[in-house]
């Protein structure tokens, strides 16, 4: 997975149709997405519950590129193994979800995975001061986590803080949380390259007529590069 700091975009299957996950994944990537984003919450360290590593182990198949697993979930460790079994090529776990975020982050490096590191709106950036050579991504939550379809939470500060602490390590800055073409340029201007959206990307379309995630696609990604 080679790195570079192009915009790239990754629906979150949370807004696609749970019945038909992995039509979806693929409608999806051949409209243009550039990543697939699975947001897994556990009903406990956040207040919502969707799936597990079974889950992302049924759509590994039908995604031709990287599948980028979320763990909104406490704790984190037991499910590495499982994670990294299903295919996962990221997995980000939030450095709230545990008292040893550091050992977590070497067990997902040493299941195979990439590892990431999220940030609630309230938690600083200086939080992941001491981790980021443990890190191959850091996602700036935008939201309160837990549901899809929320206001922005205007994180750019933020963002630009941790681009400067980052420097010319080879880390990703994703961005997860109500992401469309008004706050896309925002985003990109401060520092991220990876954007999250969910009902922004699949909002008009279906499996049937998946032209509308195309449209969606290129238009947030259209105004994220505009602002570089």
């Amino acid at each position: 997975m080679p790195f570079d700091r192009s915009i790239k975009i990754a629906p979150s299957i949370l807004a696609a149709d749970f019945a038909n996950f992995g039509a979806e994944c693929r409608a999806v990537e051949a409209e243009g997405a550039d990543w697939i984003h699975v947001d897994v919450m556990d009903g406990h360290f956040v207040p919502n519950i969707t799936f597990g590593p079974s889950t992302a182990k049924a759509i590994r198949p039908h995604i031709k590129g990287i599948m980028d697993v979320h763990l909104m979930i406490a704790p984190v460790d037991p499910y590495i193994d499982a994670f990294a079994d299903a295919g996962t090529d990221i997995l980000t776990a939030h450095v709230e979800a545990g008292p040893h975020i550091h050992r977590t982050l070497q067990a997902i490096r040493g299941a195979g995975m990439k590892a990431g590191l999220a940030l609630n709106p309230g938690t600083p950036a200086d939080a992941a001061a001491e981790l980021m050579d443990a890190v191959d991504l850091i996602c700036v939550m935008t939201v309160n986590p837990g549901f899809g379809g929320q206001k922005f939470i205007d994180m750019t500060a933020k963002i630009r803080r941790l681009r400067g602490m980052i420097g010319d390590r080879p880390v990703h800055i994703e961005i997860d949380g109500g992401v469309d073409p008004r706050t896309a340029p925002l985003v990109a201007a401060a520092g991220a390259d990876v954007l999250v959206a969910g009902s922004a990307v699949f909002k008009g379309g279906s499996v049937e007529d998946p032209a509308p995630y195309g449209m969606n696609i290129r238009a947030i990604r259209n105004a994220a590069e505009g602002a570089l």
